[in-house]
């Protein structure tokens, strides 16, 4: 890669130095929570750094104008950007998961037995008898896990610490619904989904210290 196609990319951190003075408010997390929800895609370097252009640049510029001036949700503010900018193939839509009881434990690599256990403990129930993707995830993670002697019986304090964490997210979108002025559901909605993320990096974070800790790191 020559000098100059090195200096067209950008790190996040200059990203973000370059958004701050027209949005204070915007954060490193802002601008992830932004690239999870599919809005923008930053190139990756090989050891995986995110490499952002100037077209990344003004998508944000577009987004966070339309969230601060129109109090647009994402899902409006996406298809605004597909007639600004193109639709990225992230924002097309994903096919919605409706798996049977029987499709969820082939696609999981579970037996019957593992996910009555999971049902029996809280970890995940059947929404009129279909499982979505987020069922497939607790059954596929639960699944490694058995692999080391830990089942959904002893994922009870796992499930407390989210629900407790569910509790946060839920104070603080409560008054911005309690608003109900236009675009209120929206709003809580991305607010909601950006704190989920910031609580599970934090969760991360304190898991992957206690565990140093353990091992006397």
């Amino acid at each position: 890669m020559s000098s100059q196609a090195a200096r067209s990319h950008m790190s996040i951190g200059e990203v973000l130095a370059l958004l701050q003075g027209e949005f204070p408010d915007v954060t490193i997390s802002k601008i992830r929570f932004l690239e999870g929800e599919g809005l923008i895609e930053p190139e990756r370097s090989p050891s995986g750094y995110r490499k952002f252009t100037h077209l990344h640049v003004e998508q944000l510029r577009f987004i966070l104008t339309e969230q601060r001036d129109h109090y647009l949700p994402l899902r409006v503010i996406k298809d605004r950007m597909a007639e600004s900018f193109g639709r990225p193939r992230a924002l097309q839509q994903p096919q919605e998961t409706r798996l049977s009881r029987a499709e969820l434990i082939e696609a999981a690599g579970i037996d019957e037995e593992t996910l009555a256990e999971l049902e029996d403990y809280g970890l995940l129930a059947p929404v009129a008898r279909r499982y979505d993707e987020e069922a497939l995830k607790v059954a596929r993670t639960v699944g490694a896990l058995a692999r080391f002697g830990l089942h959904a019986r002893h994922l009870r304090a796992v499930k407390a610490a989210a629900e407790r964490e569910a509790g946060l997210v839920e104070q603080t979108v409560a008054p911005i619904l309690k608003r109900r002025r236009p675009g209120a559901i929206g709003e809580a909605d991305e607010v909601a989904r950006e704190l989920s993320t910031l609580l599970l990096d934090l969760h991360a974070s304190l898991v992957r210290t206690g565990v140093r800790s353990v091992l006397g790191r």
